[in-house]
């Protein structure tokens, strides 16, 4: 493959090589795969609540240094909870830990720029919606990650797609913004930054790779789905999910739908449950979160290899266009 760059505003301000991004997943984002990712030029992301304590996540940061020196950021998703995590602790673990890029998720980031800012972090917060995303900008993240409806996990509650949530959000934003949400390849690439944005982040696509840490049973679960293979839970509550589609997925849709509250479903959607499907590789075993975007997923590369493929890939597809572009401009002659 040709040594071949993207230069965007998101590359400049977090200091890496290529605008790919890889998305803090539960259960995922650990050290040999974000590690994978940052040394190939991308941005590789630890996700902070995988890790059991503090105390466990300065350590997978120590894995992941050993492995590169490049920029590594981490994830920290912040969501109500009746027994909360320390997430004072954890925002301390990676300050102390040098870590000099944090994703932001979940919650209003604002309580948390203050001291990551002192500290000489930049702050990348992960939204669903435009408004969120100018809300973002005006409290002081530095960068935003906007999900459109294609998206795993949670995409918010208005349904816009990203062809459409792209360029409206890169018409109010002046940071750098990230598109998130149905992204596989270097095609998915070029036309990110045609629609206004200066990179993409990727969760499934990654999920598919060698030193993605969940089972071969699931990779190969996601390399055989299609577009159509997820289920949107929790839609009746407003607090809509993109999971696979399942046994369990669907009896959670149907409980839902007849009208059944959260209590009903709490065993079915039991994070132990879904955990145990990336360990024990059984997809049936319990809700897992996937995109839209296995469909266009039909290998399981190295994480290195998948990031210089696709700017490679988006490179070719943007001087294909251009070339086109040049070609309908060319007056055509007129026999006399």
């Amino acid at each position: 493959m040709t040594n071949t760059t993207l230069t965007t505003k998101f590359t400049e301000a977090f200091g890496v090589e290529h605008p790919i991004v890889q998305g803090g997943m539960q259960w995922v984002g650990r050290a040999a795969l974000a590690a994978a990712v940052s040394e190939a030029g991308g941005l590789g992301m630890i996700t902070a609540l995988t890790q059991p304590t503090p105390q466990n996540l300065v350590a997978e940061i120590e894995r992941a240094r050993a492995l590169t020196d490049k920029p590594i950021g981490v994830n920290l998703t912040i969501l109500p909870s009746i027994t909360p995590p320390p997430y004072d602790e954890y925002r301390r673990a990676i300050i102390d830990a040098g870590i000099t890029i944090v994703e932001t998720a979940g919650s209003n980031p604002e309580p948390h720029i203050e001291l990551f800012k002192e500290h000489g972090v930049k702050v990348l917060h992960k939204c669903t919606s435009v408004r969120h995303a100018i809300k973002a900008e005006r409290v002081g993240v530095d960068a935003v990650s906007i999900d459109g409806f294609e998206c795993a996990g949670h995409p918010g509650e208005d349904d816009i797609p990203g062809l459409v949530l792209i360029p409206t959000a890169a018409r109010e934003l002046t940071i750098p913004m990230i598109a998130s949400g149905g992204f596989a390849d270097g095609r998915g690439l070029a036309a990110a930054l045609v629609l206004g944005a200066d990179g993409i982040n990727m969760g499934t696509r990654f999920m598919c790779t060698a030193e993605s840490p969940i089972h071969q049973n699931i990779k190969d679960a996601i390399v055989a789905a299609d577009e159509r293979d997820t289920e949107l839970i929790f839609r009746p509550l407003r607090n809509s999910a993109r999971v696979s589609s399942n046994t369990v997925s669907r009896e959670v849709v149907d409980i839902l739908d007849r009208g059944g509250q959260f209590p009903d479903v709490r065993e079915l959607v039991a994070g132990v449950r879904g955990r145990k499907v990336y360990e024990l590789g059984d997809p049936e075993a319990g809700i897992w979160t996937v995109g839209m975007v296995q469909g266009l997923i039909e290998d399981i590369p190295t994480a290195g290899d998948l990031v210089r493929r696709i700017v490679t890939q988006a490179h070719a597809e943007l001087f294909r266009t251009q070339s086109l572009f040049q070609e309908l401009m060319v007056p055509s002659t007129v026999a006399t």
